[in-house]
């Protein structure tokens, strides 16, 4: 770290003459040297909380590489101080005066003049020269361009600018960080956004060198007209770029730059090599000539007045660096709101979702909700630069964001002091989870807290959470097979404090069978590959060569795929490092050995056994599988055995032993596997919450909440049974509450408010809710019915629901046994019927219960001793899983309602997870279901914030009004503050304002600018009170050091003057010397004026 305390003060050595540019960090200044009358340039960090890795990394290399010709010279750093603004950083470095290289072909070419070949020679072999210094010394520039390539007035060429450079070690020769200029950037270095297991060396200095010939020559590097985001998924999908006109140039030119654009950086030439290169030879034994003709040029381009002023770390708005602290300037256009939009109807609306798509801008708002297209890619718009974009700034000032989402959440939370909710929703593949995964990055991101620690806990519970509830389907690869409500939990000024996680309706049935295409959850596949390479599938006793039967598939290739793939070998570390960082412990161990006893309690199977007294009994043939699984659970075998092949009936108080079919036995064991996995995930959710749980004295005085919603989408499969009809009226009671909010309630209140809207149709989808919901006829209560029927079978429950659910929305298909249709809001779904009441039933006999229970293991004593959470009921094993859903859809429900919504819709675009692909016909589908075209029009014409006059005069009275003057409120005071505030379009109600979405927003950037400049006001105000008290406080005390001072004095002369009227010699006494001491201590002047003291020879002479 950079030692401040030891940096010089810079006023003495320095003055500061005029402003010359800015740089990433602050303002750069021409200085002039007070000893010697040199010239220099300074940058400046103001405030000194700027300084971070960044500048000390800059700080590092200056001070030791800069004594090379081609790198800017570094005269020192220096530390201003200052109580209040906290003080300044000072790097001053050579000064300039030639400008950038940037500045100086921009010149030429509005001049209609170009740089002559020999002269892009030399300044390519100046910045090679540097680059091999910067190399050599195991250094990476990273950011290479021709801005960061400056000219001295006799032309010397220099390298600026080291704030994102990397430091190499003989350890760690290459890097895995996505930093640099967009247009600049190298692929391997773009491919590191998202690929962690992406790595790059330093030839990415030679791609952007590349560019920067391309700049020397055109003026601007290639794909400058495009947006940077989508230049930087252009870079490494394009063919490699070349010059515009190459014909124009000689072909060593255009071999240079395609030697320097090699994709494959492995085979791209070091600059080492290129300082050989005949295009760069050229300026060889030619440097003072050449020199002097670059010095003629710039001085001609100074005459003219051309040249803009000299830069350091100069940026244009769109060609900011990625990865700096100032932020990337992008403009947002009308388009991004389909609000905005001349004609609304379907057609237009897709064909504007479709250009968007295509140009890769995959967000769209609609008002203040957002529509997020999947791109089926990895894009590289979530890096710090981003969040740093999309922190408390205007909506309009920036594209639509999945983080501008999560700051209006975030800044209404810290605002309003209420809490808030994201609800992301979508088919399932829309792209939901991985959406939720950038919002909760955002927001730890805008809730920086001290507690490193904790931001980093909070950012690994989505992945943890994920690998155990998450599986592959027929449409996605990483589907949400359980609802998750995370609640982030903030401090009142907006620190994030902890976190919260609520679980819901995990399908539990996956852990046993899978359709045909789908996999097993996750964890089960990482761990496998995980200790296969650790070489201890023996101590968890699973097979080397043939898969578990629950995670086997048809094509018994698992155990090749567990081998082979990196990726599961990866995950399972990734895994591992989320359990060590979140803060578990041991238990560690127990959870992969109850994953390990599950995965082998599959693999026991039975045969059915003929007795003198019983014709169908089962019992376990092998007995290998059934003693790894006691093993591991730590339980006796036969204990385990009997529980799975009989159960206890008790009659009049007698207990009857009876045994159990090969199917019943089956079902036991499956039965408990699903319990098994059930409770351990509860346990693992729980144990999260208990890790990251906030100090609890903060979190119930005044700590605020931003929920997200992450649940399973809206699933129709080939074949959907009673999981996909669960997660659907999930999902329909999601779309209830978006349909609540948005249309209805708002409706309501125009009505009762006297507001004059045109009401906007929409879908009402409460009559499907009631279908199912209500009591007693409803499709859940009929099923709690048949399921309490011993004798009842799923034929007589299909039965049951033709006779009593008489729906539209209810139809039971001709020719098809076992089967029932519904139209749910998002379309038509068959359902099979097929183990509808088994599931439901979902029992686990008490005898594997008793059986658990008696545990070695802590971990499987506590699941199966004591309730987990809310929602998964683990008090009683008998409530039927429709009975869970109702339950957990109700506590759902209540987290949502007590936070202001914020909504964002998931869109697939295509059903190939194929990226630009856009079908039309599926993308309008979702967009009907959805209600986004009635959700167009209701922002249009409605407003979607109303606020009672109380609390709109409370909230804003800041505006219009002096803090100390606490206006009534009125609907007067109402108006006189939208007027101050100078908006327009919006109504007054009989005892609310009616706003729209964009109102609010715009309210609360005039506050924030009220209450910014009330805090700089307090800020100077307490420092003149604190240094006025310091004053009062140090003459207060100088006062009373004199007080004591003079007293002191007195004692001693009057003691003095008591013994001796006249001068005499006294020997050794004791009391003289005391007072001498005295004297002497104090040295006070005022005593001596009175007498002389004087010690010699073992005596004090007085005078």
């Amino acid at each position: 770290m950079i030692g401040l305390e030891s940096l010089a003060d810079p006023s003495d050595e320095w003055d500061i003459i005029e402003t010359i540019g800015k740089g990433t960090y602050g303002k750069v200044y021409k200085v002039n040297n007070k000893r010697n009358g040199s010239q220099a340039a300074v940058k400046v960090l103001d405030p000194i909380n700027d300084v971070d890795e960044e500048i000390e990394a800059e700080y590092n290399i200056l001070r030791s590489l800069s004594n090379h010709p081609n790198v800017v010279k570094f005269f020192g750093m220096f530390y201003k101080a200052d109580d209040l603004s906290g003080g300044q950083l000072w790097l001053v470095l050579e000064l300039c005066n030639g400008g950038s290289v940037t500045d100086l072909i921009k010149g030429l070419l509005m001049r209609e003049k170009r740089l002559e070949e020999p002269v892009i020679s030399y300044i390519l072999c100046g910045a090679l020269l540097g680059l091999q210094h910067l190399h050599n010394n195991r250094i990476i520039h990273r950011d290479v361009k021709g801005n960061n390539i400056l000219l001295t007035t006799d032309g010397g060429v220099k390298l600026v600018d080291f704030g994102v450079s990397a430091q190499l070690t003989s350890a760690r020769l290459r890097r895995n960080t996505s930093v640099g200029t967009p247009f600049w950037m190298a692929p391997e270095v773009i491919a590191c956004e998202q690929q962690f297991d992406y790595s790059y060396d330093a030839r990415c200095d030679v791609w952007s060198l590349g560019i920067t010939a391309i700049e020397l020559a055109d003026g601007d590097p290639p794909l400058s007209e495009m947006h940077p985001v989508k230049a930087l998924f252009k870079i490494p999908r394009n063919p490699s770029p070349t010059l515009r006109h190459p014909e124009q140039w000689c072909r060593s030119f255009s071999h240079f730059i395609a030697q320097c654009l090699i994709k494959d950086f492995e085979a791209r030439p070091s600059v080492t090599h290129l300082l050989e290169h005949p295009f760069v030879k050229q300026a060889h034994g030619k440097d003072t000539a050449l020199r002097k003709q670059l010095s003629a040029l710039i001085r001609e381009q100074q005459d003219i007045g051309c040249r803009t002023k000299t830069r350091y770390v100069p940026y244009s708005s769109v060609h900011e660096r990625i990865n700096t602290r100032k932020t990337l300037l992008i403009e947002s256009c009308p388009d991004d709101d389909l609000v905005n939009l001349e004609v609304l109807d379907e057609e237009t609306i897709i064909l504007h979702l479709q250009k968007r798509y295509g140009d890769l801008q995959i967000y769209t708002y609609v008002g203040d909700i957002l529509i997020a297209l999947n791109p089926f890619q990895n894009l590289s718009i979530y890096s710090p630069q981003f969040s740093r974009l999309y922190h408390g700034a205007k909506r309009l000032d920036n594209p639509p964001h999945i983080f501008a989402t999560a700051d209006a959440a975030y800044q209404g939370m810290v605002t309003f002091c209420k809490d808030q909710c994201i609800i992301i929703s979508g088919e399932s593949g829309a792209g939901k989870t991985e959406s939720a995964h950038l919002i909760v990055q955002h927001l730890t991101f805008l809730g920086k807290a001290n507690n490193r620690t904790l931001r980093e806990k909070i950012l690994q519970v989505n992945p943890l959470v994920e690998a155990f509830g998450n599986a592959c389907t027929a449409i996605n690869d990483n589907s949400s097979r359980f609802g998750k409500y995370l609640e982030m939990k903030f401090t009142p000024t907006g620190a994030v404090m902890g976190a919260k996680i609520s679980e819901y309706l995990l399908e539990k049935s996956r852990v046993i069978k899978q359709a045909i295409g789908e996999k097993n959850f996750h964890i089960f596949y990482y761990i496998y590959a995980g200790l296969y390479h650790q070489e201890s599938l023996k101590k968890y006793r699973l097979p080397e060569k043939t898969a578990p039967r629950y995670i086997d598939s048809a094509n018994g290739k698992v155990m090749q795929d567990i081998v082979s793939s990196k990726l599961y070998k990866e995950q399972f570390d990734a895994i591992q490092d989320c359990f060590r960082i979140i803060g578990f412990s041991e238990e560690v161990n127990s959870v992969y050995r109850i994953l390990a006893a599950i995965l082998n309690t599959g693999n026991i199977e039975f045969t059915s056994i003929t007795s003198q007294h019983q014709t169908d009994k089962s019992e376990v043939p092998n007995s290998e599988a059934l003693e790894n699984a006691a093993a591991l659970l730590c339980i006796g075998p036969e204990e385990l055995q009997e529980a799975l092949t009989s159960h206890c009936v008790v009659t009049r108080g007698e207990t009857i032993i009876r045994t159990n079919t090969v199917d019943k036995a089956t079902d036991v064991r499956d039965a408990m596997s699903k319990a098994l996995y059930g409770r351990l995930f509860s346990w693992i959710v729980n144990r999260i919450n208990a890790l990251l749980q906030p100090d609890t004295n903060i979190a119930s005085e005044s700590g605020m909440n931003v929920g997200i919603l992450d649940i399973f989408g809206f699933e129709n499969f080939k074949k959907n049974s009673f999981e996909q009809l669960c997660i659907n009226i999930a999902n329909e009671q999601i779309q209830f509450y978006f349909n609540q909010h948005i249309f209805a309630l708002e409706q309501m209140e125009y009505q009762s408010e006297g507001v004059d809207a045109s009401l906007v149709e929409y879908e009402d989808n409460r009559p499907i809710l009631d279908m199912f919901l209500q009591k007693p006829m409803g499709l859940l209560s009929l099923l709690d019915e048949e399921s309490r029927f011993p004798q009842a079978t799923d034929q007589t429950l299909v039965d049951k629901f033709e006779d009593n659910l008489r729906y539209k929305y209810f139809w039971r298909p001709k020719r098809v046994e076992l089967s029932f249709g519904i139209q749910h809001y998002a379309g038509k779904v068959l359902y099979d019927v097929n183990g509808f009441l088994e599931k439901n039933r979902d029992t686990l006999p008490a005898d594997i219960v008793v059986v658990l229970r008696t545990s070695e293991n802590k971990l499987l004593q506590q699941l199966f001793s004591s309730p987990l959470t809310k929602t998964a009921l683990v008090l009683s094993d008998n409530y039927f899983s429709h009975i869970v859903l109702f339950y957990s859809l109700m506590d759902l429900l209540s987290k949502m309602v007590v936070g202001t919504p914020h909504f964002v819709r998931c869109i697939k675009p295509n059903d190939d997870r194929q990226a630009l692909l856009f079908h039309t016909e599926r993308v309008l589908q979702q967009l009907r279901y959805t209600g986004i075209l009635e959700t167009v029009n209701i922002r249009r014409q409605g407003f979607s914030h109303r606020i009672t006059f109380g609390e709109f005069v409370n909230r804003y009275y800041y505006l219009a009004f002096r803090a100390h003057q606490m206006p009534e409120s009125s609907k007067e005071n109402t108006v006189a503050i939208l007027k101050r505030a100078k908006l327009d379009n919006w109504v007054l109600g009989k005892t609310k304002v009616f706003l729209k979405y964009y109102h609010v927003e715009q309210l609360n950037l005039l506050l924030r600018e009220v209450m910014a400049r009330v805090v700089v006001l307090q800020a100077y105000t307490k420092g003149w009170l604190g240094a006025r008290r310091y004053r009062r406080e140090k003459e207060k005390r100088n006062n009373g050091a004199i007080i004591i001072q003079s007293g002191t004095t007195c004692l001693a002369v009057c003691l003095l003057e008591k013994f001796h009227k006249s001068t005499k010699k006294i020997e050794n006494s004791d009391l003289i010397i005391y007072v001498y001491k005295i004297c002497m201590y104090l040295q006070s002047i005022p005593s001596k004026s009175f007498f002389f003291i004087r010690r010699q020879k073992g005596r004090v002479l007085l005078k």
